[in-house]
């Protein structure tokens, strides 16, 4: 299978396990919501455990690419925080939905195989070390700590918005919780 109908079969994966679940995981699934040949993905993943394990590869190398280092230096400040924060938010739950509740599906799915979860859980730190880096920049106190509530609320914020209220306003939230930790 070709690198572009390989990348092409994962981002079927990606969008069949985000609107449907774990159990819709299969060779021939991926293959029909791709538009590929039967046995075309079992010939590149050649177990149900090689396709989860390409589907995290994938969605980790995705993320790491949507980062924006530049962005970094444009966070001055709180307001500047709290902007970037609810404009990341609203990318996850909208146009890179199927993407996110994909992710959580694998975070609650690998929980007892750190080895098939370690891209995620790599990128996760990742994230956070991103996230603290800016919580430093912007100077509010105790960067860990903080760090972890604002991702926790995101995190919250993501599945509220997936799973009970498609058109809740992440910006209040997030507005008063960055300005609580600024002002603690």
């Amino acid at each position: 299978m070709p690198a572009a109908t390989r990348d092409r079969g994962l981002e079927a994966a990606v969008e069949l396990l985000g609107a449907e679940g774990m159990r819709a995981l299969t060779h021939a699934r991926v293959d029909d919501r791709a538009g590929l040949p039967p046995g075309s993905t079992s010939n590149w993943f050649r177990t149900r455990r090689a396709l989860i394990g390409g589907v995290v590869d994938w969605i980790a190398e995705h993320e790491r690419a949507d980062f924006d280092p530049a962005a970094l230096a444009s966070i001055k400040g709180v307001d500047d925080l709290i902007e970037g924060l609810a404009a990341m938010t609203e990318v996850q739950a909208g146009p890179f939905a199927a993407r996110t509740r994909a992710r959580y599906a694998l975070f609650l799915e690998l929980t007892g195989d750190p080895e098939l979860a370690e891209p995620l859980l790599r990128q996760r730190r990742e994230f956070e070390r991103w996230t603290e880096r800016i919580v430093i920049t912007v100077g509010i106190a105790d960067p860990g700590p903080a760090t972890r509530a604002i991702m926790a609320l995101c995190d919250g914020l993501l599945l509220h918005r997936l799973t009970v209220d498609p058109l809740l306003d992440l910006r209040p939230a997030i507005d008063r919780a960055v300005r609580a930790l600024a002002q603690s």
